[in-house]
């Protein structure tokens, strides 16, 4: 009950008759473009986008819950108990062949970022970016040019996948390989034939660590949130919105109002929760009605950043068309490993060729190969930094302590 009340204690409180115990309000006006002068006025530097599969359906990559296209909707084919078990941890184990036959459709690699990816990307040249919270499997931050240490993949990452008997990490191209060849991916290990799952995050199964480090120390600084293409019906991802400071401007660029529904619980203490766009009192939500693209493109135009926007796309487009290398870091890298290995190879043959210690040639190759694979396996700063903090698993225990929030992926 303390931590609850703590957790309580970082929430705003309404006055239902005048509005006036609300926090400041920092926008001239609460709308659209009180949002583009608040931008312009140099009034943020720190923001915090968040965002869900609508940022990526214009590049062919279907939402969830959309009538007709969502991907729910057309999961028939797979005989399901219903939509959602084909990313449930419970119903995985048991038949894990509908996950590996969709994960080939969405398989990161066969798609290329959208105008929103890249307008993402031009906030962090800005410097203007402080994190990007993402809820998509699909790389195409990464595609797009966003650094790594920029982006949280709340719901994890195809980078990696691990055993979930033994725990040994298998690579992006070992997955890969395996899907694409319609195998169910089993550990090979010695002595272990366990069902090997990629690092995406299952409805019942605990967020990443990185995602608890991240926004203890990002939220708090936050000046004006960003929220696009996402239903907000996912926990904990959904309840991010109420972290920021009372007084952050939000922003929702979406097909339609969501987010607005306050706990009950909450409502009924008087407290506030979720995004206030109607009420005589609000004082800092702002809603942009339609696509993630289009509603993206209207803020570049109306800061003045329509050219370089435009530029930007254009050029990064070019490059994805004309580039022979992967569209992401981790096949790069992974790349990276198996040119290692060759010239590695080649190196221990010629020691061996020429009468020198086979042993210790072998020795360097092996080496060589486990060190590019380790590289490759990392994938990014961020992976890096939930394996070296041995505190992290921790973090998101203590997270739900103070706050009361869940920890695990769970559906509103």
């Amino acid at each position: 009950m303390e931590g609850l009340l703590r957790g309580l204690s970082k929430l705003t409180t309404r006055d239902s008759s005048d509005g006036a115990d609300r926090p400041e309000q920092l926008l001239q006006e609460v709308n659209f473009d009180g949002i583009i002068q608040f931008i312009q006025e140099n009034k943020c530097k720190n923001i915090i986008t968040m965002a869900g599969a609508g940022i990526s359906t214009s590049a062919g990559i279907p939402d969830f819950r959309s009538p007709e296209s969502g991907l729910y909707h057309n999961l028939a084919k797979f005989n399901l108990p219903r939509p959602e078990a084909i990313f449930e941890i419970s119903f995985f184990m048991h038949k894990p062949e509908p996950f590996f036959t969709l994960a080939k459709e969405l398989y990161p690699g066969r798609f290329e970022p959208t105008p929103c990816h890249y307008f993402v990307r031009l906030l962090h040249e800005k410097g203007l970016l402080l994190r990007h919270y993402t809820q998509n499997i699909d790389t195409l931050e990464r595609v797009a040019g966003i650094p790594g240490d920029k982006i949280v993949e709340a719901h994890g990452t195809f980078f990696t996948s691990h055993c979930l008997k033994c725990r040994k990490e298998f690579s992006l191209e070992w997955m890969k390989e395996r899907i694409f060849a319609d195998v169910t991916p089993h550990c090979d290990a010695e002595g272990c034939d366990g069902l090997v799952k990629p690092d995406i995050v299952f409805f019942g199964e605990n967020l990443p660590p990185v995602f608890f480090l991240r926004l203890k120390e990002d939220f708090p600084q936050c000046d004006l949130l960003i929220i696009m293409g996402t239903s907000l019906a996912v926990q904990p991802f959904a309840s991010l919105v109420n972290r920021v400071p009372p007084t952050t401007p939000r922003l929702l660029i979406n097909m339609e109002k969501v987010g607005t529904d306050s706990d009950s619980l909450l409502s009924l203490m008087g407290i506030v929760s979720g995004l206030d766009f109607d009420s005589p009192t609000k004082y800092r939500d702002v809603f942009w009605e339609g696509t993630c693209d289009d509603g993206c493109r209207e803020v570049a135009r109306r800061l003045g950043w329509q050219k370089e926007f435009e530029v930007l796309i254009e050029t990064e487009n070019k490059k994805l068309l004309n580039d022979q290398a992967p569209q992401s870091d981790a096949p790069a890298v992974a790349q990276e490993a198996a040119k290692a290995t060759e010239q590695s190879d080649e190196t221990a043959e010629t020691k061996a060729d020429a009468g020198g210690n086979e042993t210790e040639a072998v020795k360097e190759a092996t080496g060589a190969t486990e060190a590019a694979e380790t590289k490759a396996a990392a994938g990014d700063n961020d992976a890096a930094v939930a394996k070296a903090d041995p505190t992290a698993e921790a973090m998101a225990a203590e997270c739900a302590k103070e706050t009361g929030e869940v920890t695990l992926l769970s559906k509103v």
